[in-house]
Protein backbone atom coordinates (compact mmCIF):
# COMPACT_ATOMS: atom_id res chain seq x y z
CA UNK A 1 0.00 0.00 0.00
CA UNK A 2 1.02 3.94 -0.61
CA UNK A 3 0.51 5.70 2.82
CA UNK A 4 1.32 9.01 1.21
CA UNK A 5 2.32 11.28 -1.46
CA UNK A 6 3.94 14.00 -2.20
CA UNK A 7 5.29 16.26 -5.40
CA UNK A 8 8.68 18.09 -5.74
CA UNK A 9 8.50 21.21 -8.26
CA UNK A 10 10.96 21.31 -11.32
CA UNK A 11 14.14 22.29 -11.13
CA UNK A 12 14.14 21.35 -6.81
CA UNK A 13 16.33 18.79 -7.57
CA UNK A 14 19.69 18.17 -8.20
CA UNK A 15 20.83 17.41 -12.03
CA UNK A 16 23.02 15.19 -11.04
CA UNK A 17 22.43 13.49 -7.62
CA UNK A 18 25.72 12.07 -6.00
CA UNK A 19 26.33 8.30 -4.46
CA UNK A 20 26.15 8.15 -0.87
CA UNK A 21 30.04 8.99 0.48
CA UNK A 22 31.02 7.12 3.60
CA UNK A 23 33.37 8.71 4.56
CA UNK A 24 35.21 9.39 7.63
CA UNK A 25 33.02 12.67 8.76
CA UNK A 26 29.94 10.45 7.70
CA UNK A 27 31.02 7.34 9.39
CA UNK A 28 30.93 9.27 12.56
CA UNK A 29 27.78 10.97 11.98
CA UNK A 30 25.87 7.67 11.45
CA UNK A 31 27.88 6.18 13.99
CA UNK A 32 26.97 8.68 16.22
CA UNK A 33 23.23 7.91 15.25
CA UNK A 34 23.76 4.99 15.79
CA UNK A 35 25.11 4.37 19.46
CA UNK A 36 21.42 7.11 19.94
CA UNK A 37 19.34 4.55 18.70
CA UNK A 38 21.39 1.29 20.48
CA UNK A 39 20.74 3.45 23.73
CA UNK A 40 17.36 3.18 23.31
CA UNK A 41 17.20 -0.08 22.21
CA UNK A 42 19.09 -1.11 25.36
CA UNK A 43 16.55 0.66 27.49
CA UNK A 44 13.54 -1.05 25.89
CA UNK A 45 15.20 -4.12 26.66
CA UNK A 46 15.83 -3.33 30.20
CA UNK A 47 12.31 -2.69 30.67
CA UNK A 48 11.16 -6.16 28.38
CA UNK A 49 13.62 -7.93 30.84
CA UNK A 50 12.30 -6.80 33.76
CA UNK A 51 8.73 -7.67 33.05
CA UNK A 52 9.77 -11.29 32.18
CA UNK A 53 11.16 -12.00 35.49
CA UNK A 54 8.49 -13.52 36.84
CA UNK A 55 7.30 -15.64 33.54
CA UNK A 56 11.56 -16.72 33.73
CA UNK A 57 11.22 -17.94 37.12
CA UNK A 58 8.48 -19.96 36.57
CA UNK A 59 10.21 -21.49 33.55
CA UNK A 60 13.09 -22.22 35.82
CA UNK A 61 11.04 -24.30 38.71
CA UNK A 62 9.85 -26.48 35.98
CA UNK A 63 13.35 -27.15 34.56
CA UNK A 64 14.33 -27.94 37.99
CA UNK A 65 11.93 -30.46 38.06
CA UNK A 66 12.79 -32.30 34.95
CA UNK A 67 16.47 -32.13 36.01
CA UNK A 68 16.77 -35.49 37.28
CA UNK A 69 16.11 -36.60 34.30
CA UNK A 70 19.44 -34.98 32.45
CA UNK A 71 17.63 -34.81 29.49
CA UNK A 72 20.23 -31.79 27.88
CA UNK A 73 22.74 -34.76 27.70
CA UNK A 74 20.20 -37.22 26.52
CA UNK A 75 21.51 -36.75 22.32
CA UNK A 76 24.31 -34.86 23.09
CA UNK A 77 26.75 -35.15 19.71
CA UNK A 78 30.71 -36.12 19.33
CA UNK A 79 32.43 -32.27 19.42
CA UNK A 80 34.51 -32.09 16.53
CA UNK A 81 37.92 -31.50 18.29
CA UNK A 82 39.94 -31.65 15.17
CA UNK A 83 37.96 -31.01 12.30
CA UNK A 84 37.17 -26.75 11.04
CA UNK A 85 33.78 -26.42 10.35
CA UNK A 86 31.36 -23.34 9.65
CA UNK A 87 31.06 -21.43 6.53
CA UNK A 88 34.58 -19.21 7.56
CA UNK A 89 36.05 -22.49 8.45
CA UNK A 90 38.46 -21.82 5.58
CA UNK A 91 39.02 -17.97 5.52
CA UNK A 92 42.64 -18.04 5.56
CA UNK A 93 42.99 -19.94 2.40
CA UNK A 94 41.00 -17.37 0.25
CA UNK A 95 42.99 -14.86 -1.70
CA UNK A 96 41.85 -11.35 -2.25
CA UNK A 97 43.18 -7.92 -3.42
CA UNK A 98 43.78 -4.53 -2.44
CA UNK A 99 42.44 -2.87 -5.48
CA UNK A 100 40.51 -4.52 -7.99
CA UNK A 101 43.00 -3.54 -10.68
CA UNK A 102 45.35 -6.14 -9.51
CA UNK A 103 42.05 -8.84 -9.36
CA UNK A 104 42.42 -10.88 -12.89
CA UNK A 105 38.28 -11.28 -12.32
CA UNK A 106 37.65 -8.09 -12.29
CA UNK A 107 37.29 -6.95 -15.85
CA UNK A 108 34.87 -3.78 -16.17
CA UNK A 109 36.26 -0.18 -16.07
CA UNK A 110 35.01 1.67 -13.61
CA UNK A 111 34.98 5.04 -14.79
CA UNK A 112 32.94 3.53 -17.65
CA UNK A 113 30.30 1.99 -15.33
CA UNK A 114 30.21 5.49 -13.66
CA UNK A 115 29.59 7.69 -16.36
CA UNK A 116 26.44 5.37 -17.71
CA UNK A 117 25.19 5.28 -13.89
CA UNK A 118 25.38 8.97 -13.85
CA UNK A 119 23.89 9.71 -16.91
CA UNK A 120 20.71 7.24 -15.74
CA UNK A 121 20.41 9.11 -12.63
CA UNK A 122 20.36 12.88 -14.37
CA UNK A 123 17.21 14.64 -13.09
CA UNK A 124 16.23 17.33 -16.23
CA UNK A 125 15.17 20.56 -14.90
CA UNK A 126 11.59 19.63 -16.48
CA UNK A 127 11.53 16.79 -14.41
CA UNK A 128 8.93 16.56 -11.18
CA UNK A 129 9.88 14.21 -8.71
CA UNK A 130 6.90 12.28 -7.38
CA UNK A 131 7.42 10.93 -3.87
CA UNK A 132 5.63 7.53 -2.63
CA UNK A 133 5.73 5.88 1.10
CA UNK A 134 4.88 2.57 0.56
CA UNK A 135 4.70 -0.13 2.58
CA UNK A 136 4.74 -4.16 0.48
CA UNK A 137 5.14 -7.32 2.68
CA UNK A 138 6.30 -5.69 6.21
CA UNK A 139 9.14 -3.98 4.16
CA UNK A 140 8.52 -0.07 4.41
CA UNK A 141 10.37 1.93 1.57
CA UNK A 142 9.98 5.86 0.10
CA UNK A 143 10.08 5.78 -3.58
CA UNK A 144 11.13 8.42 -5.22
CA UNK A 145 9.54 8.83 -8.77
CA UNK A 146 10.84 11.14 -11.70
CA UNK A 147 7.94 12.24 -13.76
CA UNK A 148 8.65 13.69 -17.59
CA UNK A 149 5.33 15.02 -18.90
CA UNK A 150 6.70 15.41 -22.11
CA UNK A 151 7.48 11.75 -22.87
CA UNK A 152 4.38 11.14 -20.24
CA UNK A 153 6.86 8.41 -18.16
CA UNK A 154 7.46 7.62 -14.53
CA UNK A 155 9.76 5.72 -13.55
CA UNK A 156 11.33 5.02 -9.88
CA UNK A 157 14.89 6.82 -9.76
CA UNK A 158 15.90 5.56 -6.42
CA UNK A 159 14.10 4.32 -3.03
CA UNK A 160 14.89 4.80 0.66
CA UNK A 161 14.54 2.26 3.35
CA UNK A 162 12.41 4.12 6.23
CA UNK A 163 12.50 2.02 9.64
CA UNK A 164 8.43 2.54 10.27
CA UNK A 165 5.30 2.39 8.84
CA UNK A 166 5.52 5.92 7.14
CA UNK A 167 2.06 8.41 7.77
CA UNK A 168 2.74 11.43 6.20
CA UNK A 169 5.38 13.28 4.04
CA UNK A 170 6.27 16.87 3.53
CA UNK A 171 9.02 18.40 0.94
CA UNK A 172 11.47 21.12 2.33
CA UNK A 173 14.27 22.75 1.10
CA UNK A 174 16.34 24.38 4.09
CA UNK A 175 19.42 22.28 4.74
CA UNK A 176 18.91 20.96 8.41
CA UNK A 177 22.42 18.84 8.81
CA UNK A 178 25.32 20.01 11.47
CA UNK A 179 27.74 22.21 9.30
CA UNK A 180 24.82 22.41 5.95
CA UNK A 181 22.98 24.96 7.55
CA UNK A 182 22.79 28.06 5.39
CA UNK A 183 19.58 30.40 4.85
CA UNK A 184 21.01 31.71 1.54
CA UNK A 185 21.16 28.28 -0.43
CA UNK A 186 18.23 25.50 -0.99
CA UNK A 187 18.20 21.90 -1.05
CA UNK A 188 15.90 18.88 -1.98
CA UNK A 189 15.14 16.89 1.04
CA UNK A 190 11.86 15.18 2.62
CA UNK A 191 10.13 15.01 6.04
CA UNK A 192 9.01 11.61 6.81
CA UNK A 193 6.09 10.99 9.82
CA UNK A 194 5.62 7.35 10.95
CA UNK A 195 4.28 5.53 13.70
CA UNK A 196 7.36 6.14 16.16
CA UNK A 197 7.64 9.69 17.68
CA UNK A 198 10.48 10.92 15.47
CA UNK A 199 10.59 12.87 12.26
CA UNK A 200 13.37 11.69 9.82
CA UNK A 201 14.70 14.50 7.30
CA UNK A 202 16.30 12.72 3.78
CA UNK A 203 18.32 14.21 1.36
CA UNK A 204 16.51 13.51 -2.17
CA UNK A 205 19.63 14.26 -3.71
CA UNK A 206 21.58 11.34 -2.39
CA UNK A 207 21.48 7.60 -3.79
CA UNK A 208 22.01 5.09 -1.33
CA UNK A 209 21.79 7.25 1.48
CA UNK A 210 21.99 5.08 4.81
CA UNK A 211 21.02 7.38 7.44
CA UNK A 212 18.76 10.47 7.54
CA UNK A 213 20.35 14.37 7.54
CA UNK A 214 18.44 15.22 10.48
CA UNK A 215 16.03 13.39 13.49
CA UNK A 216 13.59 15.73 15.18
CA UNK A 217 12.64 14.22 18.50
CA UNK A 218 14.26 12.93 21.61
CA UNK A 219 17.84 13.73 21.10
CA UNK A 220 19.56 14.31 24.43
CA UNK A 221 20.34 10.16 25.14
CA UNK A 222 21.49 11.34 28.98
CA UNK A 223 17.37 10.96 29.66
CA UNK A 224 15.40 8.41 29.52
CA UNK A 225 12.56 9.05 27.17
CA UNK A 226 9.28 10.31 28.71
CA UNK A 227 6.43 8.81 27.48
CA UNK A 228 4.30 11.28 29.26
CA UNK A 229 3.27 14.30 26.98
CA UNK A 230 5.71 17.04 27.11
CA UNK A 231 7.01 20.15 25.49
CA UNK A 232 10.37 18.74 24.18
CA UNK A 233 9.31 16.09 21.68
CA UNK A 234 6.47 13.67 20.61
CA UNK A 235 5.67 10.76 22.57
CA UNK A 236 3.77 9.37 19.72
CA UNK A 237 3.16 8.47 16.17
CA UNK A 238 3.58 11.50 13.84
CA UNK A 239 0.19 11.99 12.13
CA UNK A 240 0.55 14.96 9.54
CA UNK A 241 4.23 17.70 8.84
CA UNK A 242 3.25 21.32 7.15
CA UNK A 243 7.04 23.10 6.21
CA UNK A 244 6.51 27.20 6.36
CA UNK A 245 7.32 28.00 2.74
CA UNK A 246 7.70 32.04 4.47
CA UNK A 247 9.91 30.95 7.11
CA UNK A 248 12.07 28.42 6.16
CA UNK A 249 13.25 27.06 8.66
CA UNK A 250 10.05 26.19 10.90
CA UNK A 251 8.67 22.74 10.30
CA UNK A 252 5.52 22.06 12.24
CA UNK A 253 4.34 18.41 13.42
CA UNK A 254 1.12 17.07 14.71
CA UNK A 255 0.49 13.76 16.62
CA UNK A 256 -1.47 10.97 17.61
CA UNK A 257 -0.20 12.06 21.66
CA UNK A 258 -2.42 15.47 20.90
CA UNK A 259 -0.19 18.13 20.38
CA UNK A 260 1.07 20.25 17.55
CA UNK A 261 5.09 21.49 17.92
CA UNK A 262 6.75 23.96 16.21
CA UNK A 263 10.78 22.80 15.09
CA UNK A 264 13.28 25.18 13.97
CA UNK A 265 15.21 23.00 11.75
CA UNK A 266 18.44 25.46 12.15
CA UNK A 267 18.83 24.24 15.42
CA UNK A 268 16.51 20.98 15.05
CA UNK A 269 15.11 21.26 18.40
CA UNK A 270 11.15 21.71 19.71
CA UNK A 271 10.57 25.45 20.16
CA UNK A 272 7.17 25.77 20.77
CA UNK A 273 4.42 23.13 21.92
CA UNK A 274 0.53 23.64 21.30
CA UNK A 275 -1.71 21.47 23.53
CA UNK A 276 -5.38 23.18 21.98
CA UNK A 277 -6.86 19.80 20.98
CA UNK A 278 -8.07 17.06 23.72
CA UNK A 279 -7.42 14.22 20.81
CA UNK A 280 -5.16 12.88 17.90
CA UNK A 281 -4.18 15.75 15.89
CA UNK A 282 -5.12 14.67 12.85
CA UNK A 283 -3.83 17.08 10.28
CA UNK A 284 -1.79 20.52 10.51
CA UNK A 285 -1.38 23.38 7.64
CA UNK A 286 0.39 26.84 7.47
CA UNK A 287 -1.48 29.39 6.08
CA UNK A 288 -0.45 30.28 2.47
CA UNK A 289 0.49 34.33 3.07
CA UNK A 290 0.19 34.84 7.13
CA UNK A 291 3.48 33.68 7.98
CA UNK A 292 2.75 32.64 11.46
CA UNK A 293 -0.55 31.56 11.02
CA UNK A 294 -1.76 27.67 10.99
CA UNK A 295 -4.60 25.03 11.09
CA UNK A 296 -4.87 21.81 12.57
CA UNK A 297 -7.80 19.26 13.03
CA UNK A 298 -8.38 16.85 15.78
CA UNK A 299 -10.41 13.55 16.20
CA UNK A 300 -11.57 15.66 19.00
CA UNK A 301 -13.94 16.73 16.16
CA UNK A 302 -13.07 20.71 15.75
CA UNK A 303 -10.76 22.57 13.89
CA UNK A 304 -8.47 25.01 15.36
CA UNK A 305 -7.08 27.91 13.73
CA UNK A 306 -3.92 30.63 15.80
CA UNK A 307 -0.90 32.21 15.53
CA UNK A 308 2.05 30.76 16.36
CA UNK A 309 3.21 33.80 18.84
CA UNK A 310 -0.27 33.07 20.55
CA UNK A 311 -1.14 29.94 22.08
CA UNK A 312 -3.50 30.69 24.06
CA UNK A 313 -5.78 32.76 21.30
CA UNK A 314 -7.53 29.68 19.51
CA UNK A 315 -10.41 29.95 17.45
CA UNK A 316 -12.17 26.67 17.44
CA UNK A 317 -14.78 25.16 14.74
CA UNK A 318 -16.74 22.77 15.52
CA UNK A 319 -17.00 19.67 12.59
CA UNK A 320 -19.56 16.88 12.26
CA UNK A 321 -17.11 14.34 12.76
CA UNK A 322 -13.75 13.64 12.98
CA UNK A 323 -10.81 14.97 10.59
CA UNK A 324 -9.22 13.39 7.69
CA UNK A 325 -7.65 16.17 6.72
CA UNK A 326 -6.97 19.95 6.15
CA UNK A 327 -6.50 22.16 3.24
CA UNK A 328 -6.21 25.85 3.14
CA UNK A 329 -7.84 27.65 -0.34
CA UNK A 330 -5.32 29.27 -1.57
CA UNK A 331 -7.05 31.28 -3.70
CA UNK A 332 -9.41 33.04 -0.41
CA UNK A 333 -7.08 32.22 2.16
CA UNK A 334 -9.58 33.53 4.80
CA UNK A 335 -11.34 30.25 3.52
CA UNK A 336 -10.31 26.35 4.55
CA UNK A 337 -11.18 22.89 3.74
CA UNK A 338 -11.73 20.15 6.50
CA UNK A 339 -12.41 16.25 4.89
CA UNK A 340 -13.91 14.10 7.76
CA UNK A 341 -14.54 10.65 8.27
CA UNK A 342 -18.30 10.70 7.71
CA UNK A 343 -17.92 11.46 3.79
CA UNK A 344 -18.63 15.03 3.98
CA UNK A 345 -16.13 18.31 3.23
CA UNK A 346 -16.90 21.34 5.36
CA UNK A 347 -15.92 24.52 3.77
CA UNK A 348 -15.22 27.37 6.41
CA UNK A 349 -14.81 31.51 6.56
CA UNK A 350 -11.92 31.59 9.48
CA UNK A 351 -14.18 34.83 10.32
CA UNK A 352 -17.63 32.78 11.19
CA UNK A 353 -16.81 29.71 13.67
CA UNK A 354 -20.69 29.48 14.56
CA UNK A 355 -21.03 27.43 10.73
CA UNK A 356 -19.53 26.25 7.99
CA UNK A 357 -19.78 28.33 4.10
CA UNK A 358 -21.19 25.14 3.24
CA UNK A 359 -20.97 21.27 3.46
CA UNK A 360 -20.57 18.89 0.48
CA UNK A 361 -21.35 14.94 1.03
CA UNK A 362 -18.60 13.68 -1.20
CA UNK A 363 -18.87 10.34 -0.15
CA UNK A 364 -20.11 7.52 1.16
CA UNK A 365 -17.34 6.45 2.78
CA UNK A 366 -14.08 8.41 4.97
CA UNK A 367 -13.00 11.47 2.37
CA UNK A 368 -9.32 10.15 3.30
CA UNK A 369 -7.59 12.20 0.47
CA UNK A 370 -8.02 16.13 -0.57
CA UNK A 371 -6.46 18.47 -2.24
CA UNK A 372 -6.99 21.84 -3.92
CA UNK A 373 -5.61 22.94 -7.45
CA UNK A 374 -3.15 25.53 -6.46
CA UNK A 375 -3.14 26.91 -9.86
CA UNK A 376 -6.84 26.72 -10.85
CA UNK A 377 -9.17 28.34 -8.69
CA UNK A 378 -12.70 26.68 -7.21
CA UNK A 379 -10.91 23.14 -8.40
CA UNK A 380 -10.44 20.20 -5.80
CA UNK A 381 -9.91 16.46 -5.45
CA UNK A 382 -11.44 14.02 -3.20
CA UNK A 383 -10.39 10.78 -2.40
CA UNK A 384 -12.03 7.72 -0.31
CA UNK A 385 -11.65 4.38 0.60
CA UNK A 386 -14.95 3.64 -1.42
CA UNK A 387 -12.33 3.42 -4.10
CA UNK A 388 -13.23 6.85 -5.96
CA UNK A 389 -11.57 9.90 -6.64
CA UNK A 390 -13.86 12.94 -7.53
CA UNK A 391 -13.20 16.24 -9.35
CA UNK A 392 -15.65 19.31 -7.80
CA UNK A 393 -16.13 22.57 -9.22
CA UNK A 394 -16.75 24.83 -6.13
CA UNK A 395 -17.80 27.92 -7.93
CA UNK A 396 -20.20 30.53 -6.40
CA UNK A 397 -19.74 28.08 -3.42
CA UNK A 398 -21.96 25.59 -4.68
CA UNK A 399 -19.99 22.75 -5.66
CA UNK A 400 -20.89 20.31 -8.06
CA UNK A 401 -19.52 17.16 -9.12
CA UNK A 402 -17.09 17.29 -12.34
CA UNK A 403 -16.16 13.86 -12.44
CA UNK A 404 -15.94 10.65 -10.46
CA UNK A 405 -13.28 7.56 -11.29
CA UNK A 406 -11.91 4.44 -10.04
CA UNK A 407 -8.41 3.59 -10.95
CA UNK A 408 -8.49 0.50 -9.15
CA UNK A 409 -5.87 1.60 -6.89
CA UNK A 410 -7.84 0.25 -4.03
CA UNK A 411 -9.17 2.39 -0.93
CA UNK A 412 -7.72 5.85 -1.98
CA UNK A 413 -5.20 7.19 0.62
CA UNK A 414 -3.63 10.28 -1.12
CA UNK A 415 -3.90 12.44 -3.82
CA UNK A 416 -2.10 15.60 -4.75
CA UNK A 417 -1.75 18.38 -7.89
CA UNK A 418 1.13 18.93 -9.73
CA UNK A 419 2.46 22.72 -8.56
CA UNK A 420 3.73 23.28 -11.93
CA UNK A 421 0.91 21.12 -13.81
CA UNK A 422 -2.95 22.74 -12.90
CA UNK A 423 -4.30 19.09 -14.58
CA UNK A 424 -1.82 16.31 -13.58
CA UNK A 425 -3.49 14.79 -10.38
CA UNK A 426 -1.07 12.31 -8.73
CA UNK A 427 -3.20 9.66 -6.81
CA UNK A 428 -2.23 6.48 -4.79
CA UNK A 429 -4.50 3.76 -2.74
CA UNK A 430 -4.33 0.37 -1.27
CA UNK A 431 -3.06 -1.15 -3.93
CA UNK A 432 0.61 0.12 -3.72
CA UNK A 433 0.31 1.81 -7.52
CA UNK A 434 0.88 5.37 -8.14
CA UNK A 435 -1.28 7.28 -10.55
CA UNK A 436 -0.53 10.44 -12.35
CA UNK A 437 -3.71 11.16 -14.23
CA UNK A 438 -4.17 13.89 -16.75
CA UNK A 439 -7.52 15.75 -16.11
CA UNK A 440 -7.48 17.87 -19.10
CA UNK A 441 -8.30 14.55 -21.74
CA UNK A 442 -11.32 14.29 -19.74
CA UNK A 443 -14.61 15.58 -21.02
CA UNK A 444 -16.23 16.36 -17.50
CA UNK A 445 -13.02 18.35 -16.16
CA UNK A 446 -12.62 20.25 -19.86
CA UNK A 447 -16.19 21.47 -20.07
CA UNK A 448 -15.88 22.86 -16.29
CA UNK A 449 -12.58 24.15 -16.54
CA UNK A 450 -12.50 25.07 -20.11
CA UNK A 451 -11.84 28.85 -19.27
CA UNK A 452 -8.18 27.58 -18.40
CA UNK A 453 -7.90 25.72 -21.10
CA UNK A 454 -8.39 27.60 -23.43
CA UNK A 455 -11.36 26.29 -25.12
CA UNK A 456 -13.62 23.04 -24.85
CA UNK A 457 -12.56 21.01 -27.83
CA UNK A 458 -13.84 16.87 -27.34
CA UNK A 459 -9.87 14.94 -27.38
CA UNK A 460 -9.85 11.07 -26.27
CA UNK A 461 -8.95 11.01 -22.77
CA UNK A 462 -5.86 9.21 -22.02
CA UNK A 463 -5.60 6.90 -19.65
CA UNK A 464 -3.22 7.23 -16.30
CA UNK A 465 0.62 7.09 -16.04
CA UNK A 466 2.06 4.66 -13.97
CA UNK A 467 4.53 1.83 -13.62
CA UNK A 468 3.97 -0.98 -15.47
CA UNK A 469 4.10 -4.20 -13.46
CA UNK A 470 6.45 -7.12 -14.38
CA UNK A 471 4.23 -9.52 -13.58
CA UNK A 472 0.65 -9.95 -12.18
CA UNK A 473 -0.08 -8.66 -8.62
CA UNK A 474 -1.94 -11.05 -6.70
CA UNK A 475 -4.00 -8.34 -4.14
CA UNK A 476 -5.26 -10.62 -1.07
CA UNK A 477 -7.47 -7.41 0.18
CA UNK A 478 -10.89 -8.46 0.14
CA UNK A 479 -12.07 -4.92 -0.20
CA UNK A 480 -10.23 -3.94 -3.32
CA UNK A 481 -12.03 -5.12 -6.07
CA UNK A 482 -13.38 -2.19 -8.80
CA UNK A 483 -16.52 -0.87 -8.43
CA UNK A 484 -19.36 -1.52 -10.29
CA UNK A 485 -20.07 -1.10 -13.62
CA UNK A 486 -22.57 1.86 -12.85
CA UNK A 487 -19.75 3.54 -10.56
CA UNK A 488 -16.43 3.14 -12.88
CA UNK A 489 -17.43 6.85 -14.60
CA UNK A 490 -19.89 9.63 -14.22
CA UNK A 491 -19.03 12.96 -16.02
CA UNK A 492 -21.53 16.12 -15.21
CA UNK A 493 -22.82 17.27 -18.59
Amino acid sequence: MISAIQWVRKGAAAQSPRKYDLNDEEYARISKLAADQLEEAKEDLKQAEAMAVDTNEQEKKEQDDLAVYNLDNYEAEVEATSKKVGIFSNIKDLAYYDNDTHDPYVTLKDNLDEEEEKQELQVMPSDNMLLAAKTEDEITQLEVHVYEEGQENLYVHHDIMLPSFPLCLEWLDFHTAEGKVNPETSGNYVAIGTFEPDIEIWDLDVVDVMFPETILGHTDKTKKRSKKVNDKYHVDAIMDLSWNKNHRNFLLSSSADGTVKLWDLTTSQCVQSYQHHKDKVQSVAWHPTEATVFISGSYDRTACVLDARAPNEVKRFKLQSDVESIRWDPHSPSHFYVALENGFVQYFNIQDTSKPVYTLQAHDDAVSALDVNPLIPNCIATGSTDKSIKIWNTANNKPSMVTKRNFELGRIFSTQFCPDSPFQLAIAGSNGKVHVWDMASNAGVRQAFHHQLGGYAPIEEKAPITIPDDEEDDDDMEDDEPLNENDMEEDSE
